[in-house]
């Protein structure tokens, strides 16, 4: 399958070019830099320059394509509002191609506030719907086109996807640490976060591309729920620092944007995910990454 990658060089995405073309596929990533497009051809990926706010190289990529896997965001939590337009409407635009095509349609969404109280199962429909709800409520916006012809598929990841190499939440938890000199968890870290290592999640996502039926919600979970405490006690063992509860209300001014999501419950179940592709985690857990030292020399913000 000839497959376009939005997100082709960074932490999810490269790994996922890397299974592809190991599974034999052929890959266009998109690249918006001269160091992500090198490390792209370097791999024999085919590059199309462009970024997310680049709608007409989005819509040529995926109309050259048999499938497409859209795992790029802005992330610019200064500005959420417009990275949530922009990912609503780098959505429209590559389902837009595929319209009549039955090709797959793979787009990035997450296990947040799917399932207040217990962990969140593929059943559970995203309730961010609208171009100001979170990520611009992309995951219903894509799944729309399913009456359209396009096998849109949502893979939802956990709020760690991690491995040695990683810069996301747990690497941005370790600066903190670093900088306060303190592993802090918010109040009682009995609040769980779900936890995927990113080989697996790379796998998933091309047997979801090669094999999910549209409409399908894949959860790339491995660990369904890791008390934030023991997160925060792994990072201060990695580091050689004291672990400290933070008051709910000084989490922001302690943690930073991440305050929040850290002391949110966001488990998950991947238990349907599994039955459906064959798909069996077998990388190493988020404690087991920490204590190797894969977020030791993590900076500090």
């Amino acid at each position: 399958m000839h497959v376009f990658v939005t997100g082709a060089s960074g932490w999810i995405g490269s790994h996922t070019v890397d299974d592809l073309l190991a599974a034999g596929h052929d890959v266009t990533g998109l690249a918006r830099s001269d160091a992500a497009a090198a490390a792209l051809e370097t791999k024999g990926v085919t590059v199309l320059r462009g970024d997310l706010d680049d709608l007409g190289a989005l819509a040529r990529g995926a109309a050259g394509a048999e499938g497409v896997l859209h795992l790029a965001n802005k992330h610019d939590w200064s500005d959420q509002a417009a990275t949530n337009a922009t990912e609503r409407a780098a959505v429209e635009t590559l389902a837009n191609a595929l319209v009549g095509t039955d090709r797959p349609f793979v787009v990035a969404s997450g296990v947040a506030a799917l399932a207040p109280g217990r962990p969140a199962e593929e059943r559970d429909p995203s309730p961010f719907t609208g171009v100001d709800s979170p990520r611009g409520g992309s995951e219903n916006r894509a799944l729309d086109f399913v009456e359209q012809g396009v096998r849109a598929i949502a893979a939802r990841f956990s709020p760690t996807t991690h491995g040695v190499g990683d810069h996301g939440f747990v690497a941005y938890l370790a600066g903190v640490a670093l900088e306060r000199g303190m592993s802090g968890h918010v109040g009682d870290g009995s609040n769980r976060w779900a936890a995927v290592h990113v080989d697996d999640a790379a796998r998933m996502v091309r047997l979801g591309l090669e094999q999910a039926p549209a409409g399908a919600r894949l959860h790339a979970v491995a660990e369904e729920g890791i008390p934030t405490r023991d997160i925060a006690a792994a990072i201060g063992d990695a580091l050689g620092l004291p672990v400290t509860s933070i008051d709910p209300s000084d989490a922001s001014a302690h943690f930073g944007f991440i305050g929040g999501f850290f002391g949110a419950e966001m488990s998950a179940s991947s238990t349907a995910t599994q039955e459906l592709l064959g798909w069996e985690p077998v990388g190493p857990s988020l404690l087991e990454d920490i204590a190797a030292g894969a977020y030791a020399h993590a900076a500090a913000r």
